[in-house]
């Protein structure tokens, strides 16, 4: 089942870094949160990557192609060009790199790369993560036999929580968690019959596709209760990067 990622859009909320690079390869621990993305899917063999390009999308291409060079002991004869690579620690992926439309919505994007896509795929975004089990998920996904299966998530608490009486505050609980509910985590599972849902490069995702499977009772929730965060602004990166440093990363599941 092979691993398509949204990694076109212009990530305007994080502008302070994605007015450099695209948002997918703003770092974490030095490596770009697309790679920490792959590594959760690759932990559970998942490692067929389609990858939506749009925005800076040749950063993303320079990335991968030099890829090897940069994970690798390697010496370079330069007399006769030769180039000699030792000790590799290169992933064990095949990287698919689609342009899919600087302007393109992420329903467009999806759409764009239909022609890599076999009868079921994992879908994600390229710039969130997750201790997420992804075995279970695609387990689940078949077992139900619906067309869409999205994985529902306790979003982290943005705001200080008050418990008021007569104006008393009896409680202050700093940013609860779950304060908004049960949310879209990504993570999906599709089955290819998703995409005729699509009008084209104008359709995000989120409203026509997914609103009609769930009216449709095509859409099943995975039900994701650990760690899950996105990457949407400085002080999100920040935290992730502060989590990696101390060596508290959920979402290395990897070795």
């Amino acid at each position: 089942m092979k691993v398509v990622i949204l990694a076109g859009g212009y990530g305007t909320r994080i502008s302070e870094e994605s007015h450099l690079r695209p948002k997918p390869m703003i770092e974490i621990g030095g490596r770009p949160i697309l790679w920490h993305i792959m590594k959760i899917y690759s932990h559970f063999g998942f490692s067929d990557f389609v990858i939506c390009l749009g925005y800076r999308g040749y950063m993303i291409k320079e990335y991968f192609s030099n890829y090897i060079l940069h994970s690798s002991d390697v010496s370079f004869n330069m007399a006769t060009g030769e180039t000699i690579f030792h000790t590799s620690k290169a992933e064990p992926w095949r990287v698919t790199l689609v342009e899919t439309g600087a302007e393109s919505m992420t329903g467009g994007r999806l759409k764009r790369v239909a022609d890599y896509l076999g009868d079921s795929f994992c879908l994600t975004y390229g710039d969130g993560v997750a201790d997420i089990d992804i075995r279970a998920l695609t387990d689940f996904h078949r077992r139900h036999g619906r067309d869409a299966t999205v994985t529902s998530v306790v979003p982290p608490g943005r705001y200080g929580a008050l418990a008021i009486d007569s104006g008393q505050v009896y409680s202050f609980t700093e940013k609860p968690a779950g304060d908004n509910g049960r949310i879209n985590g990504g993570f999906f599972v599709l089955n290819r019959s998703v995409l005729d849902r699509i009008e084209g490069d104008h359709t995000p995702f989120e409203d026509g596709p997914l609103e009609g499977l769930a009216r449709d009772g095509q859409l099943m929730a995975f039900q994701h209760d650990g760690f899950w965060r996105p990457m949407d602004t400085l002080r999100d990166k920040n935290q992730l990067e502060e989590l990696w440093q101390q060596d508290r990363a959920p979402w290395k599941v990897w070795s």
